[in-house]
């Protein structure tokens, strides 16, 4: 059947602007090699912003005029350690951001919504990982990588490494209230995205649960501004959603929220689903904040007083599954190997006191053991809100 004469100009157009794209070789530039030398942070924020753009695909001239921007949202940026949004992963969005509106026109920045996803052409995520925990303020490695999000194609990655000079590591609201370090899969698929090198495919754990990634945003900002009950409606709406039941930031959301409200009842039964989760994936972290030097948890009751009903969901669900756990003590950076050592050995201690009280089966199910500041995840040794994920007590479950 002969074509009609529309389909046919149609057809012809469309050849010739893909002839006019092959000729002008759109295909991303080879790679900058990635920056090594330690800059100013915000030197570094240059580097790393202006490399990721040299590498995506350029259009020719014509065709640029004729289109529109290229639309951009940033999954907000994290410490690639803690797994938290802080002071310092905000300033770095900000200048990213900032960067990226001032010197790369055909760059449009959208808000970070649902309905964007389907606009946008790319996914921009970003990381900070400190380089060593061995020395105070040790360089920082900027991640950056921009995803396609209709082939899932990372078209971009950028390194740099920054000073550590005059940046704010203290958690956003949300994360030092936060009982469990939220590293759960989806944030290491996320990490795992942003060092995926250009021409890779992004992770898909991460990709396929993107969708929930906004309400989980909005979420958090309410809480970050003191809106619990904004906060818990989107934090229980991004539970319902595919992919969102299973997230730490999800269940904490609702833990955090439901207590700031006073619903008791809602709070220990969204803690024990925290606890469920980590049952399940064989390690649960938690933040039982103690007096400095001792086993005694920390006296400002608005911060421990939460921590007899965490104790009793732990016990209790432990219990329930029948399994044996290793209780690991952690402490902060500050004294000595030996002395932190020690410490840490007699919080594990005093936590498995509590829970055989709570369950004497777990006497014969658990052990104790003291890690002292050798897995630090933050480092700083401040012992105020930047390093108190360094002062933990996890739970590993172990054979019986």
């Amino acid at each position: 059947m002969p074509m009609p004469s529309g389909s046919l100009r149609r057809h012809a157009s469309c050849a010739f602007a893909a002839l006019l794209l092959v000729l002008a070789g759109c295909a991303s530039v080879p790679p900058p090699a990635n920056s090594t030398v330690e800059q100013p942070f915000e030197d570094a924020v240059a580097t790393v912003t202006d490399n990721l753009l040299r590498q995506t695909p350029k259009q020719p001239a014509l065709l640029a005029r004729m289109s529109a921007k290229r639309g951009v949202v940033i999954d907000p940026m994290i410490d690639a350690g803690s797994a938290q949004q802080t002071a310092a992963t905000q300033r770095l969005q900000e200048r990213v951001s900032q960067r990226l509106g001032a010197k790369h026109e055909s760059v449009e920045l959208l808000p970070f919504e649902r309905g964007n996803l389907g606009r946008a052409r790319y996914l921009l995520t970003g990381t900070m990982t400190r380089l060593t925990m061995a020395e105070d303020r040790s360089p920082l490695r900027i991640d950056l990588a921009l995803t396609e999000l209709a082939s899932g194609l990372v078209v971009a990655q950028s390194s740099a490494v920054a000073r550590d000079e005059g940046l704010d590591h203290t958690p956003l609201r949300y994360y030092q209230d936060t009982p469990v370090p939220t590293k759960d899969l989806v944030i290491e698929s996320y990490i795992r995205t942003t060092a995926t090198p250009a021409g890779q495919r992004a992770d898909p754990y991460y990709l396929e649960r993107i969708a929930v990634a906004p309400v989980i945003k909005d979420a958090t900002t309410h809480y970050n501004a003191e809106r619990y009950q904004d906060a818990l409606t989107q934090y229980s709406a991004a539970g319902e959603a595919p992919g969102g039941d299973a997230q730490l930031r999800v269940l904490n959301g609702i833990y955090l929220s439901s207590a700031k409200l006073g619903r008791t009842t809602e709070a220990e039964q969204a803690f024990g689903k925290i606890v469920a989760y980590g049952i399940a994936r064989q390690q649960l972290g938690v933040k039982f904040l103690f007096n400095p030097g001792g086993t005694l948890f920390w006296s400002d009751a608005k911060v421990s007083g939460p921590y007899g009903m965490w104790l009793r969901e732990i016990a209790r669900a432990s219990a329930d599954a029948k399994v044996c756990m290793d209780i690991v003590g952690h402490t902060s950076r500050t004294g000595s190997v030996a002395f932190n050592d020690m410490l840490s050995m007699q919080r594990a201690r005093y936590i498995r006191q509590r829970l055989v009280g709570e369950a004497a089966v777990l006497g014969e199910r658990t052990t104790t053991s003291g890690k002292g500041f050798r897995e630090n995840l933050i480092g700083s040794g401040t012992d105020d809100a930047v390093d108190a994920l360094d002062r933990r007590v996890e739970f590993k479950i172990v054979g019986c």
